[in-house]
């Protein structure tokens, strides 16, 4: 039993991190260093609120205020799960471990990271709130990002790092274009313990996701084969700007069970319970700073 113990919480930290460090949105995550999580679907962030500048009166002095520093609750909307077997004629105890993570790494590889990226991308689409229509086109699509990039620095005034999110097949038009210029550049970008190298537009990081990945809106299915598809009439995302600090990514890896065969009721096997909570929440007032060019 003790050995079981411990292979689902090397398990559960091992697939926290691979989601960190594999997804192309794991970046979000490190915004989520202030969240408090203590199991199950509900995390809580802070909150601060406080006046703005008065006037100073030379007979009362200062105008009064207060800072208010709260913690508000969210509940994680994603909630996803999956039972694997491994038949007991196949694996020994100690061949276990092995044949377990092999079948976690694909499994978060190949089913979850692509959800949880299609998931946020979505949902960072749904909260912009600079938003254009564009067919791209190598011969303009250089410009129509340097303008959607200038509107996000008019609302940001050039402070803190931004970061855009596009769409692979946009991305190679923009590397074909016949306007790339002294603007694009190569940089280090930073995601987990991960060090990666990515083009920039005017020092911006650019990082390119396959496109199945970006659409407005999907389905998450509950029954048969699971996974995700998109909605019909959902449509291509370009690309989406936004200061790298606004979309805050909880992800966890919750409740990693191992049943062993002499435990197991329902099979002469070893059971592998996978659940996750995941969500992506944006502030209000990070929102004004987010954009986003769809395909017509």
């Amino acid at each position: 039993m003790a050995n079981t113990i411990e292979y689902a919480k090397v398990f559960q930290k091992e697939l926290d991190k691979q989601v960190l460090e594999g997804s192309t949105s794991g970046w979000m995550e490190e915004n989520a260093s202030q969240v408090i999580y203590n199991g199950g679907s509900e995390i809580k962030m802070p909150k601060m609120t406080m006046q703005g500048l008065g006037s100073y009166d030379r007979d009362s002095g200062y105008a009064g205020g207060a800072v208010t520093y709260s913690f508000e609750t969210f509940t994680l909307s994603q909630d996803r799960g999956r039972r694997f077997r491994i038949d007991a004629l196949d694996v020994d105890e100690s061949g276990f471990g092995l044949a377990a993570a092999n079948v976690a790494a694909e499994f978060q590889r190949t089913k979850v990271i692509p959800e949880v990226d299609a998931y946020r991308y979505s949902a960072l689409a749904g909260a912009a709130s600079i938003r254009e229509s564009y067919t791209p086109d190598k011969s303009t699509v250089m410009s129509d990002l340097l303008s959607q990039l200038s509107a996000v620095r008019d609302v940001t005034g050039g402070e803190g790092e931004a970061v855009i999110i596009m769409s692979r097949p946009v991305y190679d038009k923009l590397m074909l274009s016949s306007e790339l210029s002294s603007a694009v550049d190569c940089a280090q970008f930073r995601q987990g313990e991960l060090e990666f190298g990515v083009k920039t537009v005017n020092g911006v990081p650019v990082i390119p996701v396959p496109s199945a990945r970006m659409k407005t809106a999907y389905n998450f299915f509950a029954d048969g084969d699971g996974g995700f598809a998109p909605k019909e009439g959902a449509k291509d995302i370009n690309w989406l700007i936004c200061p790298k600090g606004a979309p805050i990514a909880v992800s966890k890896t919750d409740n990693v069970k191992i049943i062993t065969p002499e435990m197991n009721q329902f099979a002469d096997a070893w059971d592998i319970d996978y659940r996750k909570y995941h969500d992506l929440f944006v502030p209000e007032n990070k929102k004004a700073a987010i954009a986003v060019s769809i395909s017509e």
